[in-house]
């Protein structure tokens, strides 16, 4: 379960995208399948679903990502200002900041010169330490979108690829089964990038799973009454 060879961002927003993927496509197949119990509208309701999930999750990732972008650049040419306009005041939260973390006398007074003499470090130090704001979290809104997009194709395609060979009783009982196996492993590897138990996370995220499963289900039985 150790995830440190990968991207933590990237792994963040493939997780992201394949739940979200998985979990509504998985109730609107199993309603639609107790609606109808035939095959064929279901498979073509999974697909629509799936196409419709995956653009709409690559372009809000997309669009949030690049607007979070966008209000970044624009923190920065605030605090470049400042740095030009007021260093005295800018120069005492760098004092403020490396007095919380322990520096003391010369060497918090060389720490604090050697920062504001370069106005890119300046600008940065005060970006990050005062802001918490990185410019690594902000560099590919394209790719994040892309990312959730493919993303959620494959979490859509866990629970739709049982009814292209299964009878549609037989799809829903393993699409079921490999749904809630798909969210286990996804809330695990969420832990990993946070903090907590992997296996309550993993469980948790199985439970979700199983409750719009159920919901999707349970509305399909009553429409197929009608």
């Amino acid at each position: 379960m150790d995830v440190k060879g990968f991207n933590r961002e990237t792994l963040r927003d493939f997780i992201l995208g394949g739940q979200d993927g998985l979990v509504n496509v998985l109730g609107l197949l199993l309603g639609v399948a107790a609606a109808t119990n035939e095959k064929r509208i279901v498979i073509i309701a999974g697909i629509a679903a799936l196409m419709a999930e995956s653009i709409s999750m690559g372009a809000v990732a997309y669009t949030s990502s690049k607007a979070a972008k966008e209000y970044y650049l624009s923190r920065v040419v605030s605090v470049k200002k400042s740095v030009e306009d007021l260093p005295v005041r800018e120069s005492s939260h760098i004092r403020e900041i490396y007095y919380q973390k322990g520096f003391r006398g010369s060497l918090l007074n060389g720490l604090v010169k050697k920062i504001t003499s370069d106005k890119k470090l300046f600008t940065q130090t005060l970006m990050s330490e005062q802001l918490h704001m990185f410019p690594q979290d902000y560099e590919h809104p394209l790719k994040i979108g892309l990312t959730v997009l493919w993303a959620t194709v494959v979490g859509s395609l866990i629970p739709l690829i049982p009814f292209f060979f299964l009878t549609v009783k037989m799809g829903i009982v393993v699409a079921m089964l490999i749904s809630m196996l798909g969210l286990f492993v996804a809330g695990s590897l969420k832990a990993k990038l946070t903090i907590g138990s992997w296996k309550k996370s993993g469980v948790e995220m199985m439970i979700i799973g199983s409750l719009a499963a159920l919901a999707g289900y349970g509305v399909g039985t009553l429409l197929g009454f009608l």
